[in-house]
């Protein structure tokens, strides 16, 4: 008996999720490995976020809420997206999903038909693709490589743009390659869209606030304000707050799609985690120190190992603007043999062979829709990341 449609067969698990699961078996089993595939910062939660959370479940908030979330966290978000954006929403502009990842999943459930394009520059955040396959839509990648900063170029996009298109995705701060597209950027992309009433426009910035450079963080919207009533804003509380296992992410965009995808909530998940969505409240109306804190380690973090790699002859890599990922072209190891005799014929095999021999997990460049690089992240301590360099120069070295 066949058990998956056809929709379920055209689509992969998590890439990242895949090899962090596989990581931890083989740690679980003794093997001492070091996982660099999961964009999860190596940070507690700060102390008055777990508070509210602990206060919140004594106060008796651990019901059904709304399927859009209490009215206090909308609100709190509007205040952060005036405070950090310079945009103006309205609560019902506001919707709140079990994680960033939701969100967007719900965005397709609720737009897309069958057929629909939807433009996704690579390299791309592993599951944009197989969310639009699972909605039907079709994902039409464009692949922007490193000649281009791994951004999409204004001509690429004009041409890409048919009848049948229905999104247009936008990462920055980029995950996998670190990119932030400037103002000036954004400002070019938005006079092509605006020749193209019918597309809509998906800007994921979960990595805002990780800025590694001195390169400042735009958000499209406000590069592009007349092209608000057509963007869906997607962020969150995980990466900025070390909040990645509360899952609660957010959105903003114009009221008849946030109607729409809360509609998709109520008969899919319900709502929002209650408990999730008061520690939420204090992440964003409290303290914003953390995010300083911690930025200044990751700054610290990748100029460590974007140094080292630079060091390995066959890596090229540059320094990311954002984010907490290193991305380095692998093209120098493809074709040569491990001790063992094993060919590496490809992106996949080499981080295969890293988490086999060197004992450390990254993740393929082809996850992303580009060959060949392997993604690392460094949200983890000094400490691991040195040691993980270490089994990674040597593992490479091996190499003949």
């Amino acid at each position: 008996m066949q058990f998956q449609s056809m929709r379920a067969q055209q689509v992969k698990s998590s890439p990242s999720m895949a090899v962090s699961m596989l990581a931890k078996q083989m740690a679980a089993a003794g093997e001492p490995v070091i996982n660099l595939s999961l964009g999860e910062p190596d940070f507690s939660t700060p102390a008055h976020i777990i508070e509210a959370a602990y206060q919140a479940m004594l106060a008796g908030h651990h019901l059904y809420t709304a399927p859009n979330g209490y009215p206090e966290l909308r609100q709190a978000i509007v205040n952060k997206f005036k405070r950090d954006n310079h945009l103006d929403y309205s609560l019902d502009e506001i919707c709140i999903g079990n994680g960033a990842k939701q969100i967007l999943f719900n965005a397709f459930l609720a737009t897309l038909e069958s057929g629909d394009e939807v433009i996704t520059p690579a390299p791309y955040w592993v599951s944009y693709t197989d969310m639009a396959l699972l909605n039907g839509g079709i994902p039409k990648v464009l692949a922007c490589g490193a000649e281009q900063d791994f951004k999409l170029l204004p001509a690429q996009l004009d041409a890409a743009i048919t009848p049948k298109t229905r999104w247009v995705m936008l990462n920055s701060p980029s995950n996998p390659s670190g990119m932030i597209y400037s103002k000036v950027e954004l400002v070019a992309l938005g006079e092509v869209l605006e020749k193209h009433p019918n597309v809509l426009i998906l800007s994921d910035e979960i990595y805002e606030h990780i800025i590694l450079s001195d390169k400042p963080f735009t958000s499209f919207v406000e590069a592009c304000p007349q092209l608000k009533d057509r963007t869906l804003v997607v962020n969150g509380v995980s990466k900025a707050y070390a909040m990645t296992g509360f899952r609660l992410g957010y959105a903003a965009g114009p009221k008849a799609l946030i109607a729409a995808m809360n509609k998709m909530q109520s008969q899919t998940t319900t709502c929002p985690s209650s408990v999730s969505q008061m520690a939420a409240i204090a992440a964003l109306n409290g303290s914003q120190d953390f995010i300083a804190e911690s930025t200044k380690e990751y700054r610290a973090h990748g100029q460590m190992v974007i140094q080292v790699l630079g060091q390995i002859e066959g890596l090229t890599l540059q320094m990311p603007e954002g984010a907490f990922y290193a991305f380095p072209k692998c093209e120098g190891f493809i074709g040569k043999k491990t001790p063992k005799g094993s060919v590496i014929k490809n992106d996949t095999d080499l981080a295969h062979y890293l988490l086999q021999e060197g004992k450390v997990a990254t993740i393929p460049g082809a996850a992303f829709g580009i060959e060949p690089y392997i993604r690392l992240s460094f949200a983890t301590s000094q400490q691991q990341l040195h040691q993980a360099l270490n089994l990674l120069r040597t593992a490479l070295a091996a190499l003949i």
